[in-house]
């Protein structure tokens, strides 16, 4: 099964459907890693704040696929930004992985009560990119107004910007900002989970999805992925069940029609289920990321 790629605006391709370690516990992390790119995975998508970057790296290893044919995305927690902090926030995570190169690296918040510390954690970001040291650059849970500014004071714009959406909450607005600049949506909860973690129902039960997985012989997970997909983001669903991993990569063979895909479009609730980017704050969520 081939695994199909999205060329970033630098031409960097990245693997469109990722695996994503949020929560898992670092003791658990390096083998489902393993599990996962044994799948067939060829994304992995972690973060400074998850405290899990040290077991991704040894999943990685332990895999056996070659460092070159996987594509490692880390994200910068708000306690590290600024210029000088976000280049040892870098070092910090290289040596955790195990990598000297990381493939994508990105700003985890827009922290906007202190945007002019983000402004200048991007700019970090542009210098490990002009150094060698990342392969591409982003954000994550940038809103529009963030973006914009973003982009209008400094000089890369942004590969990626990895937010939440799934079929009940799908940030258009914020799509179609990424889309006029360029930049990759990429969804985390690609397949809802947070609305169960936030105390909601679950959309894998929709009646929608589940009509329109019967009809192909999928579940309604599969569907929703095969519909980021179709719609021309990147997804990272997360899972540390062998059967669910292996389902979440089995999307690559079939194809939702016109009808199915306005069906899915019709679901959306406009409700959030991760936290308000704004209510992201040093004073709230700040803590400190240990050292390698």
């Amino acid at each position: 099964m081939v695994q199909m790629t999205i060329t970033l605006n630098n031409g960097v391709p990245m693997p469109t459907l990722g695996y994503g370690v949020f929560q898992t516990p670092e003791a658990e992390t390096a083998a489902a890693v393993e599990r996962a790119l044994k799948t067939g995975y060829r994304l992995i998508d972690t973060a400074a704040g998850y405290m899990n970057e040290r077991g991704v790296g040894e999943g990685i290893r332990r895999s056996g696929i070659p460092r070159e044919e996987v594509f490692i995305e880390t994200k910068v927690w708000i306690s590290d930004y600024g210029f000088d902090q976000t280049l040892h926030a870098f070092e910090k995570s290289s040596k955790k992985l195990g990598v000297d190169v990381i493939d994508l690296l990105i700003l985890h918040a827009p922290l906007p009560t202190a945007f002019g510390s983000t402004l200048d954690a991007y700019r970090a970001l542009e210098e490990l990119l002009r150094a060698g040291k990342v392969k591409a650059i982003g954000v994550s849970n940038f809103m529009p107004d963030h973006l914009d500014t973003l982009v209008a004071e400094t000089n890369v714009t942004p590969a990626v910007n990895q937010v939440e959406i799934h079929p009940y909450f799908q940030q258009r607005e914020v799509a179609g900002t990424n889309l006029k600049h360029g930049v990759v949506s990429q969804a985390w909860s690609p397949i809802g989970g947070i609305t169960v973690y936030r105390g909601g129902g679950s959309i894998l039960t929709d009646p929608v999805l589940l009509e329109i997985a019967e009809a192909h012989g999928k579940t309604s997970a599969q569907v929703m992925l095969r519909w980021h997909i179709q719609e021309g983001r990147a997804a990272i669903p997360k899972s540390v069940t062998p059967s669910r991993i292996a389902e979440n990569f089995d999307v690559f063979d079939f194809d939702l029609n016109a009808e199915e895909v306005a069906r899915i479009d019709a679901l959306e609730t406009g409700v959030r289920g991760g936290p308000e980017p704004e209510d992201l704050t040093l004073e709230r969520s700040g803590f400190v990321i240990p050292e390698a």
